[in-house]
């Protein structure tokens, strides 16, 4: 295939079977490697050897994922995927050869920072592939013409697709994954991976929703509900904590639906998955919206209630105006949300409930507004993600009538200063805590650790604390943060079951190296012969022989 032909395969539908080659069989598959010979008598240009001298898999890569939890989990796979298959994945854009861009659709800044990281991409004549939910939703849009896109249920293709996209080529997946008519969950859970904090997995339940909110863009690339059976998930979360994770957070655009589309149901998922969390160690849960949480209360209150799950729940209200909310199309009430705060608040002391509001959406009124602000006063929610709104292209609530710029600034900002105006953790300096340490702080100067309410408590940056469970006394507080001192007489506890993976480690190698082995082969013998070919070239001084390698791909 002429390295100049642009070859583009576009709305490519995935129908799998249980009968259908794995991602690890397909990869095997790349060992068919058939050198051709050519004849004396044809020459060729430096600038056709330059470009079949393109080995797919020796490049640099550098990948930049913009937006939720969802959204980072891909980017795991597809970076573990890619490290897997050879590839060398860097921190350093100005180094790479490949750029892999994974967007996010919720807001216009975000596809902004998209789109300008295209150009500067382009600006730098780098190879660019495009993923997430921008290109999924808007394919066809300008800035996007002649890249290679990963749909989000195509994340296990990633190899093939950058293997391309070096080669000059553009191709596109964006279908469906079925089986048997049914829509499946997306890539299969066992893929492997390199986690951001290799103390920390994130697990994808299920991708896309039952709602249809007139402001969301994300179901346009995400789609109706498809969950991953209870079996699949329990089996990732297991090779997580063999691999030395200590936290598991749990993901989906809305993890209170999850099983409705395959008979069963959330709180079934968690009790299962609470088996296998050793000692010490933490399940987060994710988003979940109103409507599906109502029924599950009584169950939801004992689960967090639990010792190893953090009594934390994000719980979008996005407005306290219930003629706002129809007009969204959020399927409940204020009433509802208030129910399911308050109850939980009841059976769950000390329970956080994180929530979201939409500043400015279509037809606010004053009235509106200030049932927000009254909402924000009566709760104080310790964790509020304020968001102006942002009419996004295609959406319902793009075509309604909209609130003055210069309202919806006021409004976020009016409610921004109520937020500000209380301090959550004031009361809790003096208190005794267990903590897990996971992170490092955005400054460096502090880990950061969780307490049993997911609350934010920084420690000392004390090297044996890192990934371990410990005892410390809340000396400070401020409006998003504790610090804590550790209690001298206690020892840390270490959760993990394993030595945690090191950071850029590919998880699930184990599963892999099968395969691995196949294509390193394949791989060796490619880099053997090429070397033959440029060593002839060199003692003859003339070039009469080259090799074209046809990689026979599964698709």
């Amino acid at each position: 295939m002429p390295s100049s032909c642009d070859s583009l395969m576009e709305d490519i539908e995935d129908m799998v079977s249980s009968s259908d080659p794995t991602p690890h069989e397909r990869q095997s598959a790349r060992k068919s490697i058939i050198p051709r010979s050519r004849k004396k008598k044809e020459l060729l240009s430096d600038e056709e050897l330059q470009a079949d001298s393109l080995i797919p898999g020796t490049q640099k890569i550098w990948m930049k994922t913009w937006g939720c939890s969802h959204n980072n989990s891909d980017g795991e796979y597809m970076a573990g995927q890619l490290a897997a298959s050879g590839y060398k994945m860097t921190d350093d854009p100005t180094e790479a050869d490949v750029w892999l861009l994974n967007s996010c659709t919720v807001k216009n800044p975000a596809e902004d920072h998209f789109r300008n990281s295209i150009k500067k991409a382009q600006d730098q004549e780098k190879k660019v592939v495009v993923a997430g939910c921008v290109p999924q939703a808007q394919p066809r849009m300008d800035y996007l013409k002649g890249l290679s896109i990963i749909g989000v249920q195509q994340i296990d293709r990633v190899v093939e697709v950058v293997d391309e996209a070096v080669k000059g080529h553009s191709v596109r997946l964006l279908g469906q994954k079925k089986d048997g008519g049914r829509r499946l969950g997306g890539a299969r859970l066992d893929l492997p991976k390199i986690r951001k904090n290799p103390l920390i997995e994130i697990i994808s339940i299920n991708t896309g929703c039952l709602n249809a909110c007139t402001y969301c863009k994300t179901k346009h690339a995400r789609g109706d509900l498809a969950s991953y059976p209870i079996e699949e998930l329990v089996e990732r979360a297991r090779q997580s904590f063999q691999e030395g994770v200590c936290e598991i957070w749990l993901t989906s655009e809305d993890t209170g639906a999850y099983g409705r589309d395959i008979g069963t149901d959330l709180p079934t998922l968690l009790w299962r998955l609470v088996e296998e969390i050793p000692e010490g160690a933490m399940l987060r849960l994710g988003m979940t919206n109103p409507p599906y949480i109502l029924e599950h209360l009584e169950e939801m209150a004992k689960i967090l209630n639990h010792p190893r799950v953090y009594a934390f729940l994000h719980v979008p209200v996005q407005s306290a105006s219930d003629s706002v909310l129809m007009d969204m199309k959020r399927e409940y009430c204020i009433d509802d949300f208030k129910r399911v705060v308050d109850f939980l608040k009841e059976r769950v002391p000390g329970v956080t409930i994180a929530t979201d509001i939409i500043c400015g959406f279509p037809g606010e009124t004053e009235e509106d507004f200030q049932a927000t602000i009254d909402l924000v006063k009566a709760y104080r929610f310790p964790s509020l993600f304020i968001n102006q709104f942002y009419p996004r292209p295609g959406t319902p609530a793009a075509r309604m009538e909209q609130v003055a710029a210069h309202v919806k600034k006021q409004r976020t900002k009016e409610l921004s200063q109520v937020f500000h105006s209380y301090n959550p953790y004031d009361h809790k300096v003096g208190e005794r805590q267990h903590v897990l340490v996971t992170e490092e702080s955005f400054d460096s100067q502090y880990y950061v650790a969780h307490n049993k309410y997911y609350e934010q408590v920084l420690v000392p940056k004390r090297v044996e604390f890192k990934g371990k469970m410990i005892v410390v006394d809340i000396y400070e507080a401020g409006k998003h943060f504790m610090k804590g001192k550790p209690v001298e007489d206690s020892k840390p506890f270490t959760p993990s079951i394993a030595m945690p993976l090191q950071k850029g480690e590919v998880s699930g190698l184990l599963q892999v190296s099968t395969y691995m082995h196949a294509y390193s082969y394949s791989y060796l013998c490619m880099l053997l012969l090429t070397f033959l070919a440029l060593y002839y070239d060199l003692c003859t001084g003339v070039l009469t022989a080259r090799c074209e390698y046809v990689h026979s791909t599964v698709c």
